[in-house]
């Protein structure tokens, strides 16, 4: 007899979503864990380890336990996945109520990576868990349908890794993962203050300035934005104005990587299957697809039409919630 809820979990670098069959996306949190570096004792989860970045005394390490897209903190990760799955399976998991779990991972992840995230999970309190390929879950969650034989491409731009595929009948034909997504966007923010203003600024700020003033292609109407932080000169707090034509100099790098792995995923695609990507565009999706204009940089330098879906950050949690009702129609990484 099958016991407990289903739940589909996008383990991501940035955030943690959980969507539970029948009740769609119950939590979104950061995947970040305060512990106390002496005792080893955790101290906080989710949003309010979050509040700690950067501003914890030395006792207090706020720890982000995924880089780039794979577990780095095993430990770590299985403490805050069984604190997420106890907040929206409250009373249901014990030795006797498991749920079943689909997680995705990134396109390129090892079989020691994949384990870690499977072992994550069963020791969390899952009864059984399945891994799907994180483009996989967001073209679903994009609402591809992708049982059809015919091409369709999805970018999923997350906070660790670009994942890059295009789709036929439930399988991916070309795909490619790079560690280059919204983490990269907010250094690359920090360096240029750094290179260009001699000022330090932390990556809470530099995420706000990617979000507020942040583009890949050109404002309509330019905007700026107070940034605060420390003189790297004089060691005094300093305080300059920067501008979205500055922003996108800075991220100019990161999304011109991003650019070049999808020209490599293109120029590898079968014919047939390019004219329908043609027909019907580039599906963008993820938290880092909301950088303004980079739909527009992109379908300029493709010429293929590129559109962000509906929620993009949410549409891999929720193509992995839906997964759960069609494993039988693609092959799960394990």
């Amino acid at each position: 007899m099958k016991l407990g809820l289903d739940i589909g979990i996008d383990l991501g670098t940035a955030m943690v979503l959980i969507y539970v069959k029948g009740k769609g996306i119950v939590l979104s949190e950061p995947a970040v864990v305060a512990v106390n570096s002496r005792t080893g004792k955790v101290l906080a989860v989710g949003e309010e380890a979050a509040i700690m970045l950067g501003r914890t005394p030395d006792i207090v390490e706020a720890i982000r336990p995924l880089q780039d897209g794979v577990i780095s903190d095993f430990k770590v990760t299985e403490v805050m996945l069984k604190t997420f799955i106890s907040r929206v399976n409250r009373g249901i998991i014990s030795s006797y109520f498991k749920p079943t779990i689909v997680v995705c991972v990134p396109s390129e992840i090892t079989q020691v990576e994949q384990k870690a995230v499977e072992d994550a999970c069963r020791n969390a309190g899952a009864r059984e868990v399945f891994l799907i390929r994180e483009p996989i879950a967001a073209a679903i969650g994009a609402g591809i349908d992708i049982t059809r034989p015919q091409g369709s491409m999805i970018v999923d731009i997350g906070g660790g890794t670009t994942d890059i595929a295009v789709i036929s009948m439930a399988e991916p034909v070309v795909d490619a993962s790079l560690k280059i997504a919204g983490d990269k966007f907010n250094e690359a923010i920090v360096r240029y203050m750094r290179r260009k203003h001699n000022l330090l600024i932390g990556e809470q700020t530099a995420e706000e300035l990617k979000i507020h003033i942040g583009c890949a292609y050109p404002r309509e109407e330019e905007l700026s934005e107070e940034v605060r932080g420390r003189n790297l000169i004089t060691g005094l707090p300093s305080t300059i104005r920067l501008t979205s034509t500055e922003t996108m100099e800075a991220l100019e790098e990161p999304v011109s990587q991003i650019f070049e792995a999808i020209h490599s995923v293109i120029e590898r695609t079968p014919p047939e299957l390019l004219s329908d990507i043609s027909a019907r565009g580039i599906v963008l999706s993820g938290g880092g697809s909301l950088l303004y204009g980079l739909d527009r940089m992109l379908t300029s330098k493709v010429g293929i039409d590129v559109i962000v879906a509906d929620e993009p950050e949410r549409c891999v949690a929720i193509g992995t919630g839906r997964a759960l009702t069609m494993m039988d129609k693609f092959t799960a990484l394990n």
